[in-house]
């Protein structure tokens, strides 16, 4: 089967259990979203470890699913073309380790999988000793990388690691602030165990083709999502068996392995160089010329991911490897809905427009992407017209930096404004219906 994974979740936990993060809210925005595998994020910390053992029965081979009687409720509350559909859970963490290594402070960001509870537990069991992992269901450990990985698997050798958003500046293996330039010189000689890498928020897997060293990898995309309305902005496909095991099988063979589902990596907060205090964008070039000091203040700049893509690429632009999936990049529905009203996509008016376009059409990914755009035309003309844009790629693109989101339009300033006028006009010279009175 095909389907949609959401493998870095953050279930926000890291107190107490949140009323808007659990399990059931999970689930609702899962089938809401159209995705199908989804991690549980966060299984350090007790509370919300608690939480899974007591809501999650078992399902496939290392996969859970939410309790029955908790599963029918959710799907109750969602109209009949989503609340059929199955939702699957993996055990999984985002693991944060800061560290000294070369004269260096590492500050990595790691995505742990496990295939039960009991290899959970006793990973749980072994970072409780090494550091606090109760406050924060992201806990921040002053671990090696390396060491990470070894205790991994050692947990249990179906267990497997993850580096998360690889390219982002602070956090992460190839960060221009204090990564590596190489996935063997974090790991060391246990890097062989590592067979996936996560694109994160501000690169494609176009980007990631340009350096020849990662050819052996498979480019994994998740939302990072920290609350549930966030999840599927990025996922991953997957063509096989929905079960752990053949999960981690495709990724480490490639074999069922079916590409990603991306965010323009404009949108990402990380995506080109700058000075966020100053108000600073620069392209790497740019940056070069000007020392890698921002020009207001003279202070250095946050070097972002297509610069340090260019530091290491031994490629040019544009070269695609033998055999590697296609991608596609969306904007998230919402956004595009909030684009469209003229409002902010967490609103009440974009919430209820997209609860009526999906209970009509199915899950949002379906419509971004599956959807003939005829069928999307009938429930909203200006939709369609963003959606066959969307698919075509024909998007306007303000790129993110320093910590600011990027903005991707799919209409030019004041064209919505125009295609209202005119249809008012349109409305206005055309001749009243002669409408009947209805009988009751």
């Amino acid at each position: 089967m095909r389907f949609h994974a959401d493998l870095h979740v953050h279930s926000k936990y890291s107190r107490a259990c949140s009323k808007d993060s659990d399990l059931e809210h999970l689930t609702w925005w899962a089938r809401r979203k159209g995705i199908s595998l989804v991690g549980t994020g966060d299984f350090t910390h007790p509370a919300w470890f608690a939480h899974l053992r007591e809501n999650l029965v078992p399902a496939e081979p290392g996969l859970f699913r939410l309790r029955p009687e908790f599963d029918r409720d959710v799907a109750e509350r969602l109209p009949p073309v989503l609340g059929a559909a199955d939702v699957r859970f993996m055990l999984s963490v985002e693991i944060s380790t800061i560290y000294k290594r070369g004269g260096r402070t590492r500050r990595i960001h790691h995505l742990v999988h496990m295939p039960d509870f009991e290899a959970a537990a006793e990973f749980d069991r072994r970072l409780d000793r090494i550091g606090n992992i109760r406050s924060d269901g992201r806990p921040i450990l002053g671990l090696d990388s390396r060491d990470l990985l070894e205790i991994t698997l050692e947990c249990s050798p179906d267990a497997y690691l993850v580096p998360a958003h690889v390219w982002t500046p602070w956090f992460a293996v190839f960060g221009s602030k204090s990564g590596f330039d190489a996935i063997e010189d974090c790991y060391l000689d246990l890097a062989g165990h590592v067979f996936a890498l996560e694109t994160g928020l501000s690169s494609d897997p176009a980007m990631n083709w340009r350096i020849s060293a990662l050819d052996k990898y498979r480019m994994v995309s998740h939302s990072d999502a920290h609350s549930p309305p966030m999840l599927g902005r990025e996922t991953t496909l997957f063509d096989t068996d929905l079960d752990y095991y053949a999960v981690r099988r495709a990724l480490e063979t490639g074999d069922g392995y079916a590409g990603t589902v991306e965010f323009f990596p404009e949108e990402g907060k990380y995506h080109v160089d700058g000075h966020r205090k100053c108000g600073v964008r620069m392209d790497p070039a740019e940056t070069r010329r000007h020392g890698g000091r921002c020009p207001v203040c003279g202070k250095p700049l946050t070097v972002g991911v297509l610069s340090r893509v260019e530091d290491l690429a031994d490629r040019p632009e544009g070269h695609r490897p033998d055999g590697v999936p296609d991608f596609l990049s969306f904007v998230p529905l919402p956004e595009i809905m909030g684009e469209i009203l003229g409002v902010g996509p967490k609103t009440k008016k974009v919430s209820r427009e997209v609860d009526r376009l999906t209970a009509a059409l199915g899950p949002e990914l379906g419509i971004l992407g599956q959807v003939p755009v005829d069928d999307v035309a009938l429930q909203s003309p200006l939709l369609a017209e963003a959606v066959a844009r969307l698919r075509r790629g024909e998007v306007i693109r303000e790129a993110g930096y320093d910590g600011e989101y990027g903005v991707i339009r799919l209409f030019e300033p004041g064209e919505l404004e125009r295609r209202a006028g005119t249809v008012a006009a349109r409305r206005k010279a055309e001749p009243a219906e002669d409408v009947q009175p209805r009988l009751f």
